[in-house]
């Protein structure tokens, strides 16, 4: 099991290079906090569009097929289980579901002919039944809420997950840094240590390869072992994987510190008078195509994708 190579999770895919890696980091984040934010009081239908044009934007970036295919594979197969089991989960409306006319009440039926020769419209409307309860066979039961609320849950995973894992997966962490940082320059008039969390932000991204790794090694060692499960018991299983996050913790605070003993020794003393300039950001032609598309892609979102109440 090789946890780098089937869940790349916040690692930067260095080549090929890519027309998404040739974008400024500021016109990603941008995009990436326009796919986590028009979530926000959108219908089923936006949410689901969003999804697809994950899907679009992958399909067409140019990455290689053997990076995000298991990857995406992974996830989407969480969603549908996620989908399928707040489907058939109760609603949570608790409403007892009644005819609206009584039982004894007679309805008196006009024949078809003569309903449409009189009122046209009405014909129409008797053809659109109106079900609440969209599937029910024994203990099985969908309704219009249930589904509602499972397309909702397992389209804002896979949107979440899977767009930043998109904008970490073909951005530089430096680059990022530099974007943020950019982009928060306005509340250094508030005091505010911009630098400073454009560093810590820096060291975060580079620690998350180091923390997969100690996870793939502590598994590959605990496999070599050929431990007997059945054998230990729950107790004695439990116990293992506790020894065994103990020892990542510890591989995790050794590691932190030697990152913070590689700085020191390196002469940082403070963010200003120690700074490396890793990339210069400038907007190019490529940069602006990207720019027009996200002011459509906002206009779409507030004429098909508004929530109706």
């Amino acid at each position: 099991m090789d946890l780098l190579r089937s869940l790349p999770l916040g690692l930067y895919l260095e080549e090929p290079i890519t027309w998404l890696h040739k974008l400024d980091s500021r016109v990603k984040f941008v995009w990436l906090m326009s796919f986590l934010s028009t979530y926000i009081f959108a219908n089923t239908w936006w949410r689901v569009i969003l999804v697809f044009v994950l899907i679009f934007i992958t399909l067409i970036s140019g990455i290689p097929r053997r990076v995000w295919q298991q990857q995406m594979g992974y996830l989407l197969s969480i969603c549908f289980l996620v989908l399928i089991i707040a489907s058939l989960s109760p609603d949570g409306m608790g409403i007892d579901y009644q005819p609206r006319l009584p039982a004894n009440t007679q309805v008196v039926n006009v024949p078809s002919s003569q309903n449409s020769q009189k009122n046209p419209i009405l014909s129409i409307f008797d053809s659109q039944e109106y079900n609440y309860v969209l599937f029910a066979r024994g203990p099985v039961k969908i309704t219009r809420h249930s589904f509602d609320l499972a397309v909702r849950l397992s389209t804002i995973f896979f949107t979440v997950l899977y767009s930043t894992t998109l904008y970490l997966l073909t951005t530089a962490p430096e680059e990022i840094t530099a974007g943020i940082e950019s982009l928060m320059q306005p509340l250094r008039r508030f005091k505010i240590p911009v630098t400073e969390i454009a560093l810590t932000l820096t060291l975060s991204l580079r620690f998350i390869p180091l923390v997969l790794e100690e996870i793939q090694n502590l598994i590959r060692s605990v496999m070599t072992r050929a431990i007997n499960w059945k054998k230990l018991g729950l107790k004695g299983v439990v116990k293992v994987w506790m020894m065994v996050a103990e020892r990542l913790l510890q591989n995790l605070l050794l590691r932190a510190d030697q990152m913070a003993n590689g700085i020191v020794v390196r002469g940082f003393i403070g963010s200003n008078k120690h700074r490396v300039q890793w990339h210069h950001l400038r907007l190019k032609s490529l940069d602006w195509v990207a720019i027009i598309v996200l002011i459509l892609f906002w206009g779409m979102r507030f004429a098909i994708g508004n929530e109706v109440n």
